[in-house]
């Protein structure tokens, strides 16, 4: 264990775990009620203790970053199902869906089709982790969601360029793993989702969607809604690939609606390759 840097005179809560670790076994010491509390998984699993698990997934993150020095983030999202174009990446088996008539098809079909994206989200994380690495590491790190596809790629991208990068994994049914490239001690686990999504915009300075699914669509809205209204700062907003966009989410009918403001649209930015959102986050932190 390593010295404990603190003052104060009392135990350090380790030395208890060990000696608690040492006791005799007896019908006493064996009952869930003697354990210590915060190391019974039993009784921090309970519903009682919902805030208290929400507190130690804010906690733990925000302190290990901080400990890592870690400033500000460009944050990298987009569908698990996007695969590496050229195979020399590990691929998960895509999801087996069962359709409406009982029948199967296999998910990853469609997003083949999107494999650019990969090589542009590689190209992206690439490019901005050298930019990082002349602050030794502290700014413009990437992030991501830690797992397959677009995510894989931009953590892929940090390590092509000799630097760190950050996973924010979640515990899934399936397909939902950290990928081989996130940096191993800022590979994070999370249980909730509102949690994640949080450490996901605290440190950003960028964010960057690329095409995907109902995630990425959730992340790219709330996202998007903090910024609206005003609850967080304007960053640069970055949509990968305008024909995918519009194909899927007419923005301008909203705005004739009057559901958003015409002034809205300025909110993000549509791009099409790596070199050009780099020349708008450029151009945004040198205030252009």
């Amino acid at each position: 264990m390593k010295e404990d840097p603190r003052r104060h005179p009392f135990r350090h809560s380790h030395q208890d775990v060990e000696t608690a670790d040492r006791i005799p076994d007896t019908p006493q010491t064996r009952a869930p009620a003697y354990r210590l509390a915060f190391t019974d998984p039993d009784f921090m699993c309970r519903e009682e203790l919902r805030p208290v698990r929400l507190q130690l997934e804010l906690l733990k993150p925000q302190m290990i970053m901080d400990e890592r020095g870690i400033e500000s983030t460009i944050v990298m999202m987009g569908s698990a199902r996007i695969p590496d174009p050229t195979g020399t990446a590990e691929q998960p088996e895509p999801p087996v869906i069962e359709t409406a008539a009982g029948g199967k098809t296999e998910a990853a079909t469609g997003a083949a089709a999107l494999a650019k994206w990969y090589d542009e989200a590689r190209k992206l994380a690439r490019i901005m982790t050298e930019k990082s690495l002349r602050s030794y590491g502290r700014e413009d790190v990437i992030v991501t969601g830690g797992g397959p596809g677009i995510m894989e790629a931009g953590n892929r991208g940090a390590v092509d360029a000799g630097g760190h990068s950050i996973g924010l994994n979640i515990v899934l049914p399936h397909e939902q793993a950290p990928n081989v490239y996130v940096t191993p001690d800022l590979c994070f686990n999370f249980h909730y989702f509102a949690i994640r999504k949080m450490h996901f915009l605290m440190r950003a300075k960028a964010i960057c969607i690329f095409p995907g699914g109902f995630g990425t669509l959730d992340e790219m809205f709330e996202s998007l809604t903090l910024i609206q209204t005003g609850r967080m700062k304007k960053v640069p907003f970055l949509l990968f690939g305008r024909g995918f966009w519009d194909s899927i989410i007419n923005w301008q009918a909203l705005a004739e609606a009057g559901t958003i403001s015409p002034e809205d649209l300025s909110l993000f930015s549509f791009v099409e390759s790596a070199e050009e959102a780099v020349e708008i986050i450029e151009g945004w932190q040198n205030g252009c």
